[in-house]
């Protein structure tokens, strides 16, 4: 089930996302690009060989601390009231990051961290239009919803996978760490999808979840908008 998505709201809340995204990147002077934190990005620096109780713990804390990931789960999950649809698409955003996560650190695919953080903004925008009804309304089609969650998955991934190469992962152990670390943020993200389904059903159930269903997701989009306007900044104060 989608929102009615009307043109002249839509006009309104393109203003409010645009307005949002020119006061961030106006203020923004440096983006965190796929953040990892200064201890645990030293910790990664200084250890050597298998490692995979730590490297478990890294995944699954850059899950839950991932604002973007949680944000792009919060929209895939938003009208998803079947148990094992929400396994299917979850399935399909884990089995995506797992790939370009695994293959871009072991393979070394570099990818500029601020473009691809920009796109991972845009998958943001992207899943709040599409529970707005706006594809819909726009072009008189639905993108396939599982094609497009599997493919933002891969770039989640590869996100990912670039910070984590600016650190240089010892070779030693480094695929079973790295498996470890995926093992982790799977494990991160069913906490953090256990606690979004606990939510989403309390709120479900209240008599306001209509009335503020719409605003949820414009809100969401707007996000999106400021996670791209600070890593288009950072690309170009970077340049």
């Amino acid at each position: 089930m989608r929102l009615s998505f009307r043109a002249r709201d839509w006009s309104r809340f393109w203003l409010a996302g645009a307005l949002l995204l020119w006061a961030f990147a106006l203020g923004a002077t440096q983006a965190a690009a796929h953040n990892v934190t200064e201890g645990d990005a030293g910790y990664i620096q200084e250890i050597w060989g298998l490692n995979i109780i730590p490297f478990i713990y890294l995944g699954a804390k850059h899950m839950v601390t991932g604002y973007d990931h949680i944000l792009f789960l919060f929209g895939v999950v938003f009208f998803l009231y079947r148990m094992k649809h929400v396994a299917l698409y979850v399935s399909l955003f884990a089995m995506g990051h797992s790939i370009t996560m695994l293959a871009g650190v072991y393979f070394n695919w570099a990818v500029n961290p601020y473009v691809i953080d920009a796109i991972i903004g845009f998958s943001v925008v992207y899943k709040a239009l599409d529970n707005l009804g706006a594809y819909q309304r726009w072009f008189g089609f639905q993108p396939n919803t599982k094609a497009a969650t599997l493919i933002f998955g891969l770039l989640h991934g590869l996100g990912l996978a670039t910070k984590i190469l600016d650190y240089n992962i010892a070779p030693d152990g480094l695929l079973a760490n790295l498996i470890a670390f995926n093992v982790g943020v799977e494990l991160g993200q069913i906490m953090a999808l256990a606690l979004i389904l606990i939510a989403m059903g309390y709120w479900r159930k209240s008599a306001g979840f209509w009335k503020h269903a719409y605003t949820a997701n414009v809100v969401m989009m707007s996000l999106g908008f400021m996670l791209m306007g600070l890593q288009i900044t950072g690309y170009f104060v970077a340049a």
